[in-house]
């Protein structure tokens, strides 16, 4: 079992008299600026020109160029896209860092891939949130936790470690648990969901809802039974509770008979054969060198495949039913 550290596991010593330094003001960028901050330290914030710059200011802190916070900051938080990371980093940060800097990843993807190049003597973490940065900073501000995994490169850099911890509980991971991981699990686990678990309950979401309309059923009707009903989140919140097998029994014996003795023909071998090529792409970097391809070719698949997305009949469905969207959302400001 991977080792969890909480709060009493954590001496946050290390950070005083560091430099912390935050590249990027966006969803988790904000999220742990704010969480650092309210933890008793003073980030510097590197943005771009844009909305998050504003956001920043607005939130009470001075933004500066990223190679100004790069050369002035000694624990330099990346947690802008992975996608731009290297450019990002060859360009405005790799030339600032000096010997005994620490550089803090919230994912794993660039270090596993090795498209960042780092200096030997600079320490390299990770701190990966397993939470969206909204919530990282609710969760935070009502004294709750979050799980997040931690790892750091074996260098030499003995203080990362600490280091890690520290700004882990900084950000209120901690409360809950922060796992030792390592930058490769980060990556398998992370891109293994986008490639298998979700885009699974993504087509069976769109097959159910085809072959209903099929079978005569109303669009809108099927549309809120799959998901506009709420009914879906609390199942997944039925899960934590009661654990991902014990949440079945809140529902009817029928439904439970119906799920256990049909869900292996979810999985014929065609499936489990595109499950051990997903995972042999993320491992071996084919699917890292599709995805550097599409970008530098200007991302046409992706346009493609979101039209394709945005143009299915379930999207259509959805736009009629943007009154119940909006009450399941926030049931206590709307009424039918």
């Amino acid at each position: 079992m991977a080792k969890i550290y909480c709060n009493d596991d954590v001496d946050m010593n290390v950070l005083k008299g560091r430099k912390i330094g935050i590249v990027g003001y966006g969803n988790q960028g904000r999220a742990q600026t704010l969480n650092i901050r309210d933890s008793g330290f003073e980030p510097m914030v590197a943005n771009r020109d844009d909305d998050y710059k504003h956001k920043a200011i607005e939130d009470g802190f001075e933004v500066h160029p990223i190679d100004h916070v790069a050369k002035e900051a000694d624990v330099l938080l990346l947690l802008i896209p992975d996608e731009v990371q290297p450019q990002v980093y060859h360009d405005q940060i790799s030339p600032h860092l000096k010997a005994h800097d620490v550089l803090c990843f919230a994912s794993g993807y660039n270090v596993y891939y090795n498209t960042i190049e780092r200096p030997q003597d600079v320490g390299v973490i990770m701190v990966a949130p397993r939470m969206i940065g909204k919530a990282v900073r609710n969760l935070y501000e009502n004294g709750l936790g979050f799980p997040c995994l931690v790892a750091w490169e074996q260098n030499g850099h003995n203080p990362s470690i600490a280091i890690a911890l520290a700004l882990a509980k900084a950000i209120g991971a901690t409360r809950l648990g922060a796992f030792e991981s390592s930058f490769k699990e980060e990556v398998l686990i992370d891109l293994f969901a986008e490639q298998i678990l979700w885009p699974g309950i993504i087509k069976l979401c769109l097959l159910y809802f085809e072959k209903l309309i099929k079978s005569g059923c109303d669009p809108e009707v099927v549309t809120t039974e799959l998901h506009l009903s709420g009914e879906f989140v609390e199942i997944a919140k039925a899960m934590i509770t009661h654990g991902f097998f014990g949440q079945l029994k809140l529902h009817s014996q029928t439904s439970q008979y119906g799920q256990l003795s049909r869900m292996d023909r979810m999985a014929p071998p065609e499936l489990l054969a595109n499950i051990d090529r997903a995972m042999e792409e993320i491992s071996s970097g084919q699917f890292h060198a599709e995805w550097s391809k599409e970008q530098k070719d200007g991302k046409p698949n992706m346009r493609r495949l979101w039209q394709q997305a945005i143009d299915h009949p379930l999207v259509q469905s959805e736009a009629k039913l943007e009154t119940l969207r909006k009450i399941v959302a926030d049931p206590y400001d709307s009424r039918c």
